[in-house]
C-alpha cells in the first residue's frame, strides 16, 4: 500500500510539472547530481489517481474521472506525455458559421483606397518642407539670369562680403524703381554666382532681408531698408548689365563692387534743367496729340516748366512728395484757367489733362501691379498706397484750382470746349514719339534707349487705334495696347541691356485716361448737383489705369518664351561657340 501511494504521489508530481510545461530535466544540475535516482518524465507511466484531473491532450481541458471509489485494481497505462519542446501545439481556430465569413475587397476597391490614402497624404503633408531654402534654379527660371555660372572658389570664406554686396545691388535697384521680382532674382543670381546657394530672400515694401543658412553652420542674416527713390532708369540698366556679367562669370566680386560704386556715383545722363525742359516738351506734345491747339500746347509746356521749377525748390526745402504733387496739379489748373480767362484759344481741360499725365505715378503703378501678380502682396500694397496718395494729391490740387477759378468768376462749365487742333495721323504719330522720348529724358533713360522706346510706343498706338476701329470698345483698347507695349518692351529692353520696365513705362503713358480723371474730379468737386457721377468716373478711370498696368505685366510674361536667348544666356552661348 505504501508503494502504491508513493507511485501515486510521484505520478501526480509528474503530471503537475507536465501541465506547467516544465520537465524534471529542467532542474538545477546540482540538485540532479545530489539525487541520481530522480525519475524522468518520459520514463514513468502516467497513473490516473483518485479524484485527480488529467489534462486532455486534444483540447487542453482537464477531465474528471468517470467514476469514484477505490483505486485498487489494474490502472490504465497511458503513453508518455510529449514535452513542450517536442511538438508545438497549433492554435485552435473556431469554426465560422456559414454565411458570416468576411468578404475580400475587390481589386478596384483596393486601388481606390490606395489613391485616397495618397491624396490624403498630399493634403496633410506638403511636397517639401515649408521652411526649406528656395530652389535657385526654380526661382531664376524665366528671368534674364537663368543658369548662372557659379564661381566655386571661396564659397564660405567671405560669405558676409557677398551678402553685403547683394544688399547693395538690391538697394540700388529699389531706389531706381525696379520691381520686387527683379530685385529678388538679381539677389539670387549674384549670390549663386559667388557660391552661396542656401539662402532665403524676403522683400517687404522698403526692406530687403537675406538669410544664409548652410547646413551645420551658424546662419548669417543681413537686412537693408530703402528710404529714398529717384528717377534713374540709366542706372537701373547699368545694374542690370552688371548682374548679367556676374552671372556669365566674367566679373569677380572685387570688380563688381567697384562697378556698382561707379554706377551709384555716376551723374545722371541728363542734367536737372534738361529734365525739367523735357517735361515741358512732353506736356506740349501730349496736349497736341490729344487734339489741343498750338496755344494749348504752349500753355501746357509753360505750366509744366513752372511745375518742375517749383518742385525743385520745394524739394530743397524737404517738402513731402504729396504736397509737391498737389501744388503742381493746382498750378497746372490755375495756368489753364488763367489763359482761358485771357481769351486765349485753347481747351483748358486738355491743358489740365496734360499736366495730370505728367504727374501720374505710372512707373509705381506698373511695379505695384507686377509685384501683386508675382507674389509680393505686402510690397504691392505699399506701392499701391503710395500711388493712391499721389492720385489723391493730384485730385486735391485740381479741385483747389477749380474752386479758385470759381472764386475769381471764371465760367467753369466752358472748360470742356474741344480743342481746335486737327492733325493728320502721321503728325499725331510723330507727336507721340516726341512725347515718349521727352518722358524718357525726365526718367533719366540712357540716350541709346530713346528711339527704341518711342518705336515701342508707336506700335502700341497702332494696335490701340486698330482695336478702336474694330469696335471692340474704348475700355478694352488701352489694355490691349498695353499688352503689346509690355510684350515688345521686354524684347527690346533685353536686347538693349535693360529691364522691361525701362521701356514699358514711358511707352504706355499716352494710354492713361488723363482727361477722364479731370472730368471726374470736376464732377466731384465743382458740380455739387451730381457728385455720384464724379465717383463713378473716378472709379472707371482707376479701372482703366489698373487694366493698363496689368496689360503691361501680361505682355512681359507672354514675351518670356521668346527671350530665352537674351540676357545672360546669350553671352554664354557666344563663348561656347
Amino acid at each position: 500500500m505504501c508503494k502504491d501511494l508513493t507511485g501515486i504521489n510521484e505520478a501526480a508530481v509528474t503530471v503537475a510539472m507536465t501541465q506547467n510545461g516544465v520537465g524534471v530535466q529542467d532542474k538545477d544540475p546540482d540538485q540532479e547530481s545530489m539525487s541520481p535516482m530522480t525519475p524522468q518524465a518520459g520514463m514513468l507511466p502516467i497513473i490516473k489517481p483518485k479524484n485527480v484531473p488529467v489534462p486532455d491532450a486534444g483540447s487542453g481541458r482537464s477531465t474528471a474521472p468517470g467514476r469514484t471509489g477505490s483505486t485498487a485494481g489494474p490502472q490504465p497505462t497511458h503513453p508518455p506525455v510529449p514535452r513542450p519542446t517536442d511538438r508545438p501545439v497549433a492554435k485552435q481556430v473556431k469554426p465560422v458559421p456559414t454565411g458570416t465569413a468576411p468578404l475580400r475587397a475587390s481589386a478596384a476597391a483596393s486601388r481606390s483606397n490606395v489613391a485616397a490614402r495618397r491624396m490624403l497624404r498630399k493634403l496633410v503633408q506638403g511636397e517639401a518642407p515649408p521652411t526649406a531654402p528656395m530652389s535657385i534654379v526654380e526661382r531664376l527660371a524665366g528671368s534674364p539670369y537663368a543658369n548662372p555660372m557659379i564661381q566655386a572658389a571661396g564659397i564660405d570664406a567671405s560669405a558676409r562680403i557677398t551678402l553685403d554686396f547683394a544688399l547693395d545691388v538690391a538697394e540700388t535697384m529699389f531706389r531706381y524703381g525696379a520691381g520686387a521680382l527683379e530685385v529678388e532674382t538679381s539677389i539670387i543670381a549674384v549670390t549663386a554666382a559667388f557660391g552661396l546657394s542656401d539662402i532665403d530672400v524676403d522683400i517687404t515694401n522698403q526692406s530687403v532681408l537675406i538669410n544664409y543658412a548652410k547646413p551645420d553652420t551658424v546662419p548669417i542674416t543681413v537686412m537693408r531698408v530703402v528710404r529714398s527713390w529717384t528717377n534713374n532708369y540709366a542706372g537701373l540698366s547699368l545694374v542690370h548689365e552688371l548682374v548679367t556679367d556676374i552671372v556669365n562669370g566674367g566679373v569677380g566680386r572685387s570688380e563688381a563692387k567697384e562697378r556698382l560704386q561707379e554706377i551709384t556715383s555716376r551723374p545722371k545722363p541728363f542734367p536737372r534743367w534738361m529734365a525739367i525742359g523735357a517735361g515741358g516738351v512732353f506736356a506740349g506734345a501730349i496736349v497736341a496729340f490729344l487734339g489741343g491747339s498750338i496755344f494749348a500746347a504752349l500753355v501746357g509746356s509753360i505750366s509744366t516748366l513752372l511745375m518742375g521749377l517749383v518742385g525743385k525748390k520745394l524739394s530743397k526745402w524737404r517738402m513731402p512728395d504729396f504736397f509737391i504733387t498737389g501744388i503742381g496739379a493746382c498750378l497746372a489748373t490755375v495756368m489753364a484757367l488763367l489763359f482761358w480767362a485771357l481769351h486765349v484759344p485753347l481747351s483748358p481741360s486738355l491743358v489740365i489733362a496734360g499736366g495730370i499725365l505728367f504727374l501720374l505715378p505710372t512707373g509705381r503703378l506698373v511695379s505695384a501691379t507686377q509685384d501683386a501678380i508675382n507674389g509680393f502682396p505686402v510690397t504691392a500694397s505699399g506701392r499701391y498706397l503710395s500711388a493712391f496718395f499721389t492720385f489723391a494729391a493730384i485730385a486735391a490740387g485740381v479741385a483747389v484750382g477749380l474752386v479758385g477759378g470759381t472764386m475769381t468768376g471764371i465760367s467753369l462749365p466752358e472748360v470742356f470746349v474741344q480743342g481746335e487742333g486737327s492733325y493728320p495721323y502721321v503728325v499725331r504719330a510723330l507727336l507721340l514719339m516726341v512725347a515718349t522720348m521727352a518722358i524718357c529724358m525726365t526718367e533719366q533713360t540712357k540716350l541709346n534707349m530713346l528711339l527704341p522706346t518711342a518705336a515701342v510706343g508707336l506700335a502700341g498706338l497702332l494696335i490701340y487705334d486698330f482695336v478702336l476701329w474694330a469696335g471692340i470698345g474704348d475700355r478694352i483698347a488701352p489694355a490691349v495696347g498695353a499688352v503689346v507695349i509690355g510684350f515688345l518692351g521686354r524684347i527690346v529692353g533685353l536686347r538693349m541691356g535693360s529691364p522691361q520696365l525701362v521701356v514699358a513705362v514711358p511707352a504706355v503713358l499716352f494710354l492713361l485716361p488723363g482727361l477722364s480723371v479731370f472730368r471726374s474730379i470736376y464732377e466731384l468737386t465743382v458740380n455739387a448737383e451730381a457728385p455720384f457721377n464724379g465717383i463713378l468716373g473716378l472709379f472707371g478711370a482707376l479701372t482703366v489705369i489698373l487694366a493698363i498696368a496689368g496689360g503691361a505685366v501680361l505682355g512681359d510674361n507672354l514675351a518670356r518664351p521668346f527671350t530665352k536667348g537674351l540676357g545672360s544666356n546669350e553671352s554664354r552661348r557666344a563663348r561656347r561657340r
